[in-house]
């Protein structure tokens, strides 16, 4: 007999060889109806897996992340059937389930028209009322290549070719399908109730721009075809969010063809930009971090030295100086380790924590670009921690705490990962599994669950990711904290221990925000513009109802930026409506209206931006409240 303990601690004993879906059963019919995949000893897998020693198990649904995945990892399937039955000649990429959905890249001579989606949404709906079940088979490595260089598959032969001599090759077959994948999938198709191709674009094999170009065609499918209509009324909703649009509407950047992915910062969006950068140096300076600036270019011998060169070098700018190689700076970390390194250390100094706003430059594809989410020059809000080995988990629980107070401000919750080695790692394995399992340690000790991501590590260590959710459910990957013991080696990092002898101390690379620019853009969509008070471009304006009423409200506005609130006034030669719907347009926090009875000493008529006239207030009591809303950076205006 085996054990298999459940996500809810319950062990249950079974025969060897049980699979997922016999666990399933065993618990309930209606649960096994609605298992997706399974997730045995932290690694997805199919319903059908049997499972032969003592383990964990957590039976995944929809709503699961990993049920999701291999719902849409089989949505990708469908959709490469759908269109090799319409387009036999087409040859098939790479399909991977993504955060929403899935996409296929396809190689084809006929350009993909939205005509052309709607005829393969149709073939795929199709190929759903047939019911064919799916089915995993393995084969050798060379009887894969022989399998798809028969069928004429260039990519998937290059695929194949890439793989070890000795690997087992998985293909996932449905009907007269057949495609080489990793999975994991779903058992069958009847639980695609609903199907949507959403968009086109063009990717190159691999990412580079040296190869062809495909056609990347993005779909989604849902169990319920209420889901689908959910989803697409939140995509909407995202659309009206979109930072691009409310970035030029509120005036805050801009995106400039003489600058690609070099974004321009406007009056409005600096304040805001100041404000989060202010309250990330209170933050740091409260919790002992020293600020630095390290410089934009470094000789390109720096960036050997760290290894950025080795895994960094083709997205980096390059310039020469004194006929020497210099490379404008990706990242901040080696520019810290030369400040460190610039005089002796005792471990008495340690921890020592250095922070650094500092802009790097990466060059990412044209078509990559993305508004403030994917640019070329974009500021890291970076934090280097250099300690002794028995201060390490204390150091990360404390970058931990401060994550998690900075993104409550924001009202954002979050999800963990813990990233382990990747394949182009540096350093030993046994540092590595020292690493680990102190970022391991320190989750654990906070309580905080979290997801392992395998090989998803730094070149140079193990690393925790902080996935904020926003509003609207949406996922972005900004904080994280990346445990290094081969930085210190790289570059002869020492201090003198209690023993006055040399040793190496342990480095935390860490942000928080991840990078300004693109938190900007995520609070923009996750806020969809309307900032609470103390981020506010404009936080108060004040809006006289005739001309005979302007000095009274330059009075006001006056008094309010003496206790340091943002305020305007709109002496505009337009009607009182016209202004009052413009200020709610530009999402300005609260606005009063002045007229007769204010200039005459009496209460203001406080107007807010979401529920509009909320009666009569005294000048002192809004004082007196917004500078509570500010001071507390609360997320709410009454």
């Amino acid at each position: 007999m085996i054990d298999i303990t459940l996500k809810d601690g319950t062990v249950k004993s079974y025969e060897p060889g049980i699979t997922v879906l016999e666990v399933a059963k065993d618990i309930s019919p209606g649960l096994a109806k609605v298992t997706l995949a399974g997730e045995l000893n932290g690694n997805l897998v199919d319903i059908c897996q049997p499972i032969s020693e003592d383990s964990t198990l957590n039976l995944l649904k929809f709503e699961d992340e990993g049920g999701k995945h291999a719902f849409w990892h089989t949505g990708s399937h469908l959709l490469a059937q759908a269109v090799k039955r319409l387009y036999p000649q087409a040859l098939l990429a790479i399909g991977p389930a993504i955060d929403r959905g899935f996409y296929y890249d396809i190689d084809m001579d006929v350009i993909v028209t939205p005509e052309i989606m709607e005829k393969i949404e149709k073939e795929m709906a199709k190929i759903v009322k047939e019911g064919f079940v799916i089915e995993r088979s393995e084969m050798s490595r060379s009887d894969a290549l022989a399998k798809v260089t028969k069928e004429g598959e260039i990519y998937k032969e290059e695929l194949i070719e890439n793989l070890p001599e000795d690997a087992i090759i998985s293909f996932y077959t449905q009907g007269e399908f057949s495609d080489l994948c990793a999975g994991p999938h779903i058992s069958d198709l009847k639980s695609i109730k609903a199907i949507k191709l959403m968009s086109l674009a063009g990717a190159y094999w691999h990412g580079d721009e040296k190869n062809k170009m495909l056609q990347r065609i993005y779909g989604i499918t849902f169990p319920k075809k209420s889901q689908l209509t959910d989803y697409l009324e939140l995509l909407e909703e995202a659309k009206k969010r979109d930072h691009r649009k409310l970035g030029k509407e509120l005036d805050l950047f801009s995106l400039h063809e003489e600058g690609p992915g070099f974004p321009f910062f406007h009056p409005k969006g600096m304040i805001i930009r100041n404000e989060l950068e202010n309250f990330w140096r209170e933050e740091h300076q409260r919790r002992g971090y020293e600020e630095i600036r390290t410089p934009m270019m470094l000789n390109s011998e720096l960036w050997k030295r760290s290894g950025h060169w080795d895994h960094y070098k083709e997205n980096m700018y390059f310039t020469e100086i004194d006929d020497c190689e210099y490379a404008i700076k990706p990242m901040n970390c080696p520019g810290g380790m030369l400040i460190y390194k610039r005089k002796g250390h005792s471990y008495r100094d340690l921890p020592l924590r250095m922070g650094e706003l500092g802009s790097v430059h990466r060059h990412e594809l044209h078509g990559a670009l993305h508004g403030l989410m994917r640019v070329r020059n974009f500021t890291q809000d970076d934090a280097h921690i250099f300690m002794t080995p028995d201060q390490i988990k204390e150091e990360v629980i404390k970058v931990i705490d401060l994550a998690d107070d900075v993104y409550k401000i924001f009202g954002f919750t979050y999800r963990v990962e813990l990233s382990t080695k990747p394949e182009n790692s540096i350093g030993s394995d046994e540092d590595w599994e020292t690493a680990t399992d102190a970022l391991r340690d320190a989750l654990v000790t906070k309580g905080i669950d979290y997801r392992l991501n395998p090989g998803d590590g730094a070149f140079y260590g193990p690393k925790i990711d902080f996935h904020l959710e926003d509003s609207l459910g949406r996922t972005w990957q900004c904080g994280t904290i990346q445990l290094d013991f081969q930085m210190p080696e790289l570059f002869d990092l020492n201090y003198i221990g209690s023993d006055g002898e040399k040793h190496r101390p342990a480095i935390i690379h860490r942000t928080i925000l991840g990078s300004i620019e693109r938190f900007f853009g995520i609070l923009i969509e996750h806020f969809g513009g309307k900032f609470p008070v103390w981020l506010a471009p404009i936080q108060v304006i004040v809006i006289p109802v005739a001309d005979v009423h302007h000095d009274f409200a330059q009075s006001v506005a006056n008094e309010l930026k003496e206790i340091g609130v943002r305020a305007s006034c709109d002496y505009r030669d337009e009607k009182l409506g016209y202004r009052i719907r413009d200020a709610q347009m530009q999402k300005i926090p609260y606005m009063l209206v002045v007229g007769d009875k204010e200039a005459e000493g009496g209460d203001l008529a406080l107007r807010m931006r979401d529920t509009g006239d909320t009666g009569l207030i005294s000048l002192d009591d809004l004082k007196e409240k917004l500078i509570e809303k500010i001071k507390t950076k609360s997320l709410t205006l009454d």
